[in-house]
């Protein structure tokens, strides 16, 4: 088959670029910095959208830019591939596209009410892409991944990776929270599978692994990684809450939104693309993933 993805030098087209290139597929980049012509899915059986603007942790991007790269690229190259011979359009969203905190466990149906402008961007390029009619033989795959992983990534897990390896306590163990992840390998079998299964059809479907993990488990599988003991400290959650707004005062890497990232509940339904796939488990355990992209970070 043959597949044109935009954001190929992005860390997730980094690793789904030679996965399915393994798998047989023909894969084409499309830089979307450049011009493009009408006819560029002309030779085209897929088109994986990757290329978007991701969280800004640091917020000093204005709100325009994400509506600008995630929505309005979006509507652009969707209304090319409508066109075109192209059959299938996987469309790289987030489940921050759906809510930024969950109550439970987050599945396709909840009614999106995304508050920052990654998300509010990513939802309204879906709705959208959804407004438009389908002609007969084609599919639109709307993907909301949660946190992804493995081998190179940077954020979150590598500062928390660093803080273990220093031997530092982990001061948050008062909170037993659990959330969903997605290891790279899941998310390139998912992606492959979807293209090559046309039973799949159209629609939203949340990514994640089986199994959702507490922070201090995953500070247990950085710890066993780097053969220690795993150190805890239960500081009071109230003083926590004081030195997030701190440290969002003084520009700390402690400040409220990565408190609230390490703490919380985010647990995210995987049921549905299961489903449609006609399987019951994912080949990686969410525990496998994680210590493949911890062990990653010993060899840097």
């Amino acid at each position: 088959m043959h597949i044109t993805i935009t954001g190929a030098t992005g860390f997730v087209g980094l690793n789904l670029c030679p996965y399915l290139t393994n798998k047989g597929h023909e894969v084409v980049a499309l830089n979307l910095r450049e011009s493009y012509s009408n006819d560029v899915f002309q030779q085209t059986d897929a088109v994986i959208h990757l290329a978007g603007k991701a969280h800004d942790t640091k917020n000093v991007d204005d709100a325009n830019t994400y509506f600008e790269i995630n929505t309005s690229l979006s509507q652009k190259l969707f209304d090319t591939f409508l066109t075109s011979p192209a059959s299938d359009f996987i469309f790289f969203s987030s489940v921050k596209a759906a809510a930024d905190k969950v109550n439970g466990i987050l599945d396709e149906e909840i009614d999106p009410q995304p508050l920052t402008p990654n998300g509010k961007s990513k939802l309204a390029a879906e709705q959208y892409l959804q407004s438009k009619n389908l002609p007969a033989g084609k599919r639109l795959i709307i993907v909301r991944p949660c946190m992804i992983h493995g081998p190179n990534n940077k954020g979150n897990l590598n500062l928390l990776y660093k803080f273990v390896a220093r031997g530092i306590p982990y001061p948050l163990a008062a909170f037993e929270n659990e959330r969903s992840f997605l290891s790279i390998d899941n998310l390139n079998f998912l992606i492959e599978s979807i293209i090559s299964n046309k039973g799949v059809v159209s629609g939203v479907y949340n990514l994640a692994d089986d199994e959702v993990l507490s922070t201090n488990q995953v500070v247990r599988i950085i710890a066993t990684s780097l053969q220690k003991t795993p150190r805890f400290l239960a500081i009071p959650k109230g003083l926590l809450f004081v030195a997030g707004r701190l440290g969002d005062i003084l520009k700390l890497p402690m400040n409220t939104e990565r408190l609230q990232k390490l703490t919380e509940n985010y647990r995210v339904a995987n049921k549905k693309i299961k489903r449609a796939l006609g399987i019951t488990r994912l080949p990686v355990t969410a525990q496998q993933g994680l210590a493949k992209t911890i062990n990653s970070f010993r060899s840097e």
